[in-house]
């Protein structure tokens, strides 16, 4: 407690009989008034509340300290030892107050010169040398092939180091890539340099220079800036960018400020991997000769259940947003042969797991005249071309180990997995089922935590295969050999879980249409998928791909929700 609080204290005073009481175990110097009720807890606290009395009542008050169950009244020494300890707590308090007021001073000086340098600042103005070659405006990614020469790039201002009063260190920022440049002298001087913050966008012109030898900068090089100006001025203080988001900041802030987090050099790198892999499967496919159709979202049929389905008013009709387009692929076969689409899929899911969304990109394909091997070997394919084309480019491959530095691209086969072994496996290694805590038996369906835990423990690709039919959707078709599984699969990856869903398509018509007749679907507005086996049917099959789970195995990101531009899950539709 200070010295003035102290003082404060004993003019609120009020006691009747004349004692200031102390309990060194329950009292409070800060909560306490020194009564027995509310006792202070040292007794140079109550020594202060003496001393800051008038001269006249000071010889009238005692302290009596708690001793056990009793107050008793100090003794001398404890009373000599109290006022010592209550002088060097004024000596201390004072030495404080003093230091506060000289730094107070230091602080006015301060800000006063700051506010002169600001004001004289304004007076300086900087034109372009017009006896310099004319400057080529680029891109930053194209600095490397204009190295000595005289350029204007224009962009945001990344990081911000100002070096004295004669150097300035910005790292400008214009989606293409990164440029280290430097102000000296006369261009720190201005109104703009002194109060030049994050994300404001500028214009930089100068010399592009490789960096010298022992040092390091993004690409390798250097603007050596010989004339600037601000385009767009980001705020600063309270409002700066820095005190809008931080990297410990609480995740619903930072979904709420995700138009800023994406500007930050993590989420850039992850959005723009995504672009690539985006390019890379639709090379892929393009490479085996499918072609992309584009499926409506809206639709009056359900693929996955009817548990997920966002519903609407269309019209004055029911419709949903739709949780597939497999349905549609397969129309297109008998026309277009192997097909795929990159859309949206949407899953009502309450479900706030690290690999759910709402809305996500969904890689899908369908196969005309396959088998399950040809299924199998083909997802396998696919994951592995799609990593070794981005992995081949270079720009995307040091994003790729900035992200994620453990990885290296599936070379191996992956393990191929029965159903009915990965519940051997979960009963030998001790991981039991959730809700009872006993061995899983064959027909239960394998949560999300023990499947990822066995995926983990293995550590390698798994392609899970062989469900049995009651857990997988309708239109998968029954083995040969074991009625009770189907030809269906889930591709496996470590730290994410499954990334891809599939199978073969029953493509017997009397077989799916009871099929529906099981699952208590009505035909009728599935009438055209059914055509399908009515109108030169064959065997075929194919298999859905989350974007997001991709990227998150690829760029180690703990949740998907990172994986994505602006991210829908339960509680969150926006910005």
């Amino acid at each position: 407690m200070t010295t003035p609080e102290l003082v404060s204290k004993a003019e609120q005073l009020s006691l009747s009989d004349n004692l200031i009481y102390v309990d060194e175990t329950t009292g409070s110097d800060d909560a306490g008034n020194g009564t027995k009720e509310v006792p202070y807890k040292t007794a140079a606290a109550a020594v202060g509340v003496i001393a800051g009395m008038p001269q006249e009542k000071q010889g009238s008050f005692k302290i009596a300290v708690k001793k056990g169950e009793e107050y008793g009244e100090i003794t001398a020494s404890a009373l000599k030892k109290a006022k010592k300890a209550y002088d060097v707590s004024v000596k201390k308090a004072k030495k404080q107050a003093d230091q506060a007021a000289k730094d107070k001073v230091q602080l006015e000086k301060k800000a006063a010169e700051e506010q002169q340098r600001l004001e004289e600042s304004k007076k300086v103005v900087v034109t372009e040398d017009s006896s310099l070659p004319k400057a080529k405006t680029i891109k930053i990614s194209e600095a490397v092939d204009y190295r000595d020469q005289r350029v204007r790039v224009f962009g945001w201002v990344n990081r911000l180091r100002v070096q004295g009063r004669d150097m300035m260190f910005v790292v400008l920022r214009d989606g293409t890539g990164y440029l280290q440049s430097i102000l000296t002298e006369r261009l720190c001087h201005t109104y703009d340099a002194l109060t030049l913050t994050l994300e404001s966008t500028v214009a930089l012109t100068g010399v592009v220079q490789e960096v010298p030898a022992g040092k390091e900068a993004p690409g390798g090089h250097e603007l050596i800036v010989d004339y600037w100006e601000v385009v767009g001025r980001a705020p600063g203080g309270d409002d700066a960018v820095t005190n809008r988001i931080s990297s410990d900041a609480d995740p619903s802030l930072l979904y709420q400020q995700r138009h800023l987090v994406i500007r930050g050099d993590t989420a850039s790198a992850v959005l723009k991997v995504r672009s690539r892999v985006m390019r890379a499967f639709r090379d892929h496919f393009d490479s085996k000769g499918y072609f992309e159709v584009t499926p409506p979202c809206m639709v009056q049929t359900q693929v996955e259940g009817g548990s997920t389905l966002f519903s609407f008013n269309y019209y004055g009709e029911e419709a949903y947003l739709t949780q597939s387009s497999q349905l549609y692929l397969e129309t297109c076969l008998p026309s277009m042969g192997a097909v795929y689409t990159m859309a949206e899929s949407y899953r009502a899911e309450k479900s706030s797991t690290r690999r759910h969304l709402s809305e996500y990109t969904h890689c899908e394909a369908e196969i005309p005249f396959i088998s399950f091997e040809d299924l199998l070997d083909g997802i396998e394919a696919m994951v592995k071309d799609v990593v070794a084309r981005v992995w081949a480019e270079p720009t995307t491959r040091a994003m790729i180990e900035q992200l994620n530095p453990q990885f290296s691209p599936p070379t191996e086969p992956f393990v191929r997995m029965r159903y009915a072994d990965a519940i051997t496996w979960l009963n030998e290694h001790g991981i039991k089922r959730e809700e009872d805590g006993k061995d899983f038996e064959f027909g239960d369906d394998i949560p999300e935590a023990p499947e990822r835990r066995m995926t983990d423990a293995i550590n390698k690709p798994i392609l899970l295969t062989h469900f049995p039919g009651p857990i997988k959707a309708f239109y998968m078709p029954a083995t040969k050999e074991d009625p009770r599984v189907t030809e269906s699969v889930d591709l496996l990856m470590p730290g994410v879980g499954e990334i891809v869903g599939g199978s073969m398509r029953i493509w017997d018509y009397a077989d799916l249409k009871a099929a529906y007749e099981r699952e208590g679907l009505d035909t009728a507005p599935y009438y055209w998928y059914l055509d399908q086996r009515k109108y030169g049917s064959c065997p075929h099959g194919g298999f859905g791909l989350g974007v997001e789970r991709f990227l998150a195995w690829l760029t180690d990101r703990f949740t998907v929700k990172e994986c994505c531009l602006y991210p829908r899950f339960v509680g969150r539709c926006q910005p």
